[in-house]
């Protein structure tokens, strides 16, 4: 049977131990969804050998001969890179945690587009020196909501008065410029976490 070929625009979301001659990747399309990849490694490091990193968006050509279960990359091009995430522990663990929700979880269809959103807008905005626990409730709210869950109509509402305002508030401005109490946002993350644990059937890390 011959094999099969995609074209696709992808997130790097996980990096795992390179087998034998080939790296395995991750990505994440707002088509397909997860799928795992084998980059071949070159036997001779080059400079004209540039590895997708973490958080990497690429473009890529893949193949398969078995129906999708492996599939192989044969072209990949590096579209976006955010060095910025990683020189910072905080971005770099909101950027993790957040890429490892979408890891575990196979996204409906219909809500893999507004995951692909909200993931590059949460990674730019890491990059770029934003908070990071704004960015990943924020982020989390989202993956929910575009997964169908009622987070608005159900977890906002079971908060406390003082905590329910301020994550109106948190939701409904931009990343930039934030000013909530980081232990006030510690907590609704945490709650938030709480919420999608016990009423949903998303898995977080």
């Amino acid at each position: 049977m011959p094999g099969q070929s995609l074209t696709t625009e992808a997130f790097v979301i996980e990096r795992r131990p390179p087998s034998d001659a080939f790296q395995p990747l991750l990505l994440f399309c707002a088509e397909q969804g997860n799928l795992l990849a084998m980059l071949r490694v070159p036997g001779r490091p080059s400079a004209a050998h540039v590895a997708p990193d973490l958080f990497d968006e690429v473009s890529a050509i893949l193949e398969t001969s078995n129906q999708g279960r492996t599939w192989f990359v044969r072209e990949i091009r590096i579209a976006r890179r955010r060095p910025g995430i990683g020189r910072s522990y905080e971005a770099l663990s909101a950027a993790s945690a957040l890429a490892a929700v979408i890891a575990r979880n196979p996204f409906h269809e219909e809500g893999r587009a507004g995951v692909a959103r909200a993931l590059r807008s949460a990674l730019d905005a890491l990059a770029a020196g934003s908070r990071p626990d704004v960015v990943h409730l924020k982020s989390l709210f989202l993956f929910a909501r575009d997964e169908g869950y009622p987070v608005r109509q159900e977890w906002l509402p079971s908060l406390g008065a003082a905590d329910h305002d301020t994550a109106e508030d948190i939701l409904a401005r931009p990343v930039a410029g934030q000013g909530a109490d980081p232990a006030l946002v510690g907590r609704l993350l945490r709650s938030l976490e709480s919420y999608l644990r016990g009423h949903t059937d998303i898995v977080l890390p």
